[in-house]
């Protein structure tokens, strides 16, 4: 009943919140006792990034998995969807009496309009010494293929070389930082990665071992 009755307070809640601020604020609730591939047991307008119950998790829906004693919300921060368009979001943790986090409220509302609106009026005041920056690298998926991809692409980034001019200790680097954001989480990400550093499933175990070297 307890899980029924938050169910139905996190559905009032984001109902509430979708009608407060129109079409172009998504509101979505992670279930963290579901599998990944379908963590979104609630949404309001999702039209806003193209998802719908029964998606998977997000980046932060990994993070809270990975580490749950240490989460913290997370307010007014940039995300981009697929498609270029910028969010600006926030996410909940919401917790059982326990403690334990239970589930993810997550707030995205879609600013590209304003954001191409505001960076107009900057290049136009802007001196050499007063450039605008691009923002919001992080980015929304509806299912967690794609989210593994990303992260995938991220840990290649992360090193900075290309897979085939890695050393062990660059991709010992790159596994590591895939370790860190929740990656193996990921049902059968550990054949994915694999096949992306080009290496066989016991050398990335014995590379999640290893230490990490500079």
């Amino acid at each position: 009943m307890a899980e029924q009755a938050q169910h139905q307070l996190l559905a009032q809640l984001a109902r509430g919140i979708a009608a407060q601020f129109g079409p172009q604020c998504e509101v979505a609730v992670h279930d963290l006792t579901r599998d990944l591939e379908g963590t979104i047991s609630i949404i309001e307008n999702g039209h806003v990034t193209g998802r719908t119950v029964g998606d998977g998790a997000s980046e932060i829906v990994l993070a809270a998995l990975k580490d749950p004693a240490h989460v913290k919300d997370q307010l007014g921060y940039q995300i981009r969807t697929p498609d270029g368009r910028v969010l600006k979001s926030s996410t909940l943790y919401i917790k059982d009496e326990a403690g334990r986090t239970v589930a993810i409220l997550g707030i995205n509302f879609d600013i590209t309009a304003i954001s191409h609106a505001a960076g107009m009026l900057q290049d136009f005041i802007a001196t050499d010494n007063n450039q605008r920056q691009d923002t919001g690298t992080e980015m929304i998926f509806s299912n967690v293929d794609d989210l593994l991809d990303r992260l995938i692409e991220k840990s290649c980034a992360h090193v900075g070389k290309p897979v085939a001019v890695m050393t062990k200790a660059d991709k010992v680097r790159a596994i590591h930082y895939l370790e860190s954001k929740g990656a193996f989480l990921i049902k059968k990400a550990g054949d994915r990665v694999s096949k992306f550093y080009d290496i066989s499933k016991y050398t990335l175990y014995n590379y999640l071992d290893a230490e990490v070297t500079e």
